[in-house]
């Protein structure tokens, strides 16, 4: 190339270099204020719901917010503190607030739409970020009165709590009501509950009794509902049950309260909780029912894990491991 069209190709790269600075200077594409350009904090999350397919049927799960136990210290026992403290630190949690979530399961099996427990409700013992249910349901696009069932792993304030509207009127106005008998006769009796859960009996007896004629008792092993096979775990509660769903050849356990930490339950699975109703056993149930969902690689929802609770346990030394499941953001 001659050093004449060198001349000429630098005046042209030039020119346009310049032309593009000169736009640049006029729209402000390169000033200080662009580079730093200022948005509101907008402070809000996505909704509070996740879809995703089971065979043929078709489950959502929905949120009644955020559970803050407080210290884990009190509330898990028979474990030293420095072997509580390792899990955590490994585990990248925080060793002062154990924050658990409320994840209720809806599953709609093409004939029949399922929710399984219910949250808190109206109820603030573990502070103002509960009581989400029925926001979370309509966030999902499901309409209350096209819940056909409501199916409770236990009678306990979190799980039964929205039943009921704060008027005392149904929540589910068409919905039948699941529970194991035990559960319900336990915590609807003032001579059986415990004078330390008196709002335990409280809201068992504001969202249980008044649907008492539309109450089915299940037994354990019974296939109560197509698809939905009761499983006693006993222990946490006396009632506590967890429940097999399955479509077309697909299985999932809804575990409702059989762990309460996917850390510090699953690890050292005889570790006990302050909520039980007999400690002992209901580590036992947890071992046991822990143990067949890892050896048959059942996928499940667990109620009190990270949101949205859905994952597997595998075999890990003397307990589990517990492997959330991704997001599927396409149906």
């Amino acid at each position: 190339m001659s050093d004449a069209n060198t001349t000429s190709l630098s005046r042209r790269q030039v020119l346009a270099g310049g032309s593009v600075l000169g736009a640049a200077a006029l729209t402000g594409a390169f000033t200080p204020e662009a580079a730093h350009a200022k948005g509101p904090m907008l402070g809000t999350q996505a909704p509070y719901f996740y879809r995703f397919k089971l065979g043929d049927a078709e489950g959502t799960i929905v949120s009644d917010g955020t559970l803050p136990l407080g210290d884990p210290h009190a509330n898990f026992v028979n474990i030293a503190g420095e072997e509580m403290d390792r899990q955590l630190r490994d585990n990248f949690l925080p060793k002062e607030n154990a924050v658990l979530e409320q994840n209720a399961l809806i599953v709609n099996m093409g004939e029949r739409t399922i929710l399984f427990d219910t949250g808190m409700g109206q109820m603030k013992n573990f502070g103002p970020t509960t009581g989400k249910l029925m926001n979370s349901v309509k966030q999902a696009g499901i309409d209350p009165a096209s819940i056909d069932a409501v199916v409770m792993s236990h009678a306990h304030i979190d799980h039964c709590g929205g039943n009921m509207n704060a008027d005392g009127k149904p929540n589910f106005p068409n919905a039948q009501y699941y529970i194991m008998q035990d559960d319900y006769d336990y915590w609807t009796d003032e001579n059986k509950v415990p004078k330390a859960f008196g709002d335990f009996l409280t809201q068992a007896r504001r969202n249980l009794t008044p649907n008492r004629d539309k109450m089915h008792f299940f037994k354990d092993g019974e296939e109560f509902l197509p698809g939905v096979h009761a499983i006693h775990a006993p222990g946490h509660t006396v009632g506590h049950t967890i429940f097999m769903i399955e479509s077309a050849g697909k299985q999932l356990c809804y575990v409702g309260d059989l762990s309460h930490h996917p850390v510090l339950l699953l690890e050292k699975p005889l570790t006990e909780f302050k909520y039980d109703t007999d400690p002992k056993q209901s580590a036992q149930s947890r071992l046991k029912n822990l143990t067949m969902l890892a050896d048959k690689k059942i996928p499940l929802v667990a109620y009190h894990f990270a949101w949205p609770g859905i994952g597997h346990v595998a075999k890990s030394g003397d307990g589990f491991r517990y492997y959330p499941s991704g997001m599927q953001m396409e149906l």
